[in-house]
């Protein structure tokens, strides 16, 4: 026993009146397994929570983030105390050096404050989508710093949480799975209104893509200066993907007017000279 002792009591190094022990880095690898442990623990209920019900993935997502966050922070304050190492002593024999610090990483403590409103508000979610400075994202996933989002074009952006915070941002898949887009479409004076208007909304409805539990309209909007403006009205769950959707009605409408002889205009301009 007494072996073990002054095993366990052996300075590994010492800093004026500090020592550190042997003992203090078992308890200190003993804290960091135990904290692992029970993180992986967390991490496999909330896994069965988001299998349960996957609508609340970004809910789940968010509280194993400040459950984790947390956990560390006690984590590490346990290290601290193993250690022999007083935070309050620390913190104030290096003040000025902390106020430097702190100007220098004001946004990034900015960035850090809005990933906790990030995770705790719940406005902006895990694989929600966002329309950030005219670009359309996929949250993969919300840091206490950053958060990481993937465009249409499949490139991953690193996005400063206070970015998200502070800038007009519409989440698209806040309330509903469901948004209405909209196609816009002239045709040439003398065409058949009702027919039309029948052609784009038989051209949407045919679409897999076009929710059909929501309904679909076509409506006659303004006489325009070469041609009679029209605006195809649907409601879609393809938000990320849906260029590709309107696309494809937009085919479908071109098949359906040459089918009709229903002409698009293009802009033109008749000029009259006088002799």
């Amino acid at each position: 026993m007494t072996e073990i002792n002054e095993i366990l009591n052996f300075k590994l190094f010492s800093f004026n009146n500090y020592s550190f022990k042997l003992n203090m880095l078992f308890l200190i690898i003993v804290i960091l397994l135990i904290t692992k442990f029970i993180l992986w623990i967390i991490k496999k209920v909330v896994k069965r929570k988001i299998e349960k019900s996957e609508h609340e993935r970004g809910d789940y997502l968010a509280i194993y983030k400040l459950i984790k966050y947390f956990i560390w922070v006690i984590a590490i304050g346990f290290m601290f105390e193993v250690a022999n190492l007083k935070l309050t002593v620390l913190l104030a024999g290096s003040a000025a050096l902390l106020v430097g610090v702190g100007m220098g990483l004001q946004q990034t403590f900015n960035d850090i404050i809005s990933g906790v409103i990030l995770l705790t508000e719940g406005t902006t979610k895990v694989e929600d989508i966002l329309e950030i400075e005219n670009d359309i994202v996929v949250v993969q996933s919300i840091g206490l710093r950053t958060s990481k989002v993937i465009n249409r074009d499949d490139i991953v952006i690193i996005v400063p949480n206070s970015l998200i915070t502070t800038s007009k941002v519409v989440n698209w898949s806040h309330q509903s799975n469901t948004t209405r887009f909209r196609i816009n479409v002239g045709v040439a004076y003398g065409s058949d209104v009702d027919l039309v208007i029948k052609i784009l909304e038989e051209s949407a409805k045919t679409n897999k893509e076009v929710s059909k539990d929501k309904n679909v309209k076509a409506i006659f909007t303004d006489f325009g200066n070469s041609s009679l403006d029209f605006q195809l009205m649907f409601y879609s769950e393809n938000n990320f993907r849906i260029e590709i959707t309107k696309s494809e009605i937009r085919k479908t409408i071109n098949k359906k007017f040459n089918e009709n002889n229903i002409k698009i205009p293009f802009p033109q301009m008749d000029v009259h000279m006088k002799t």
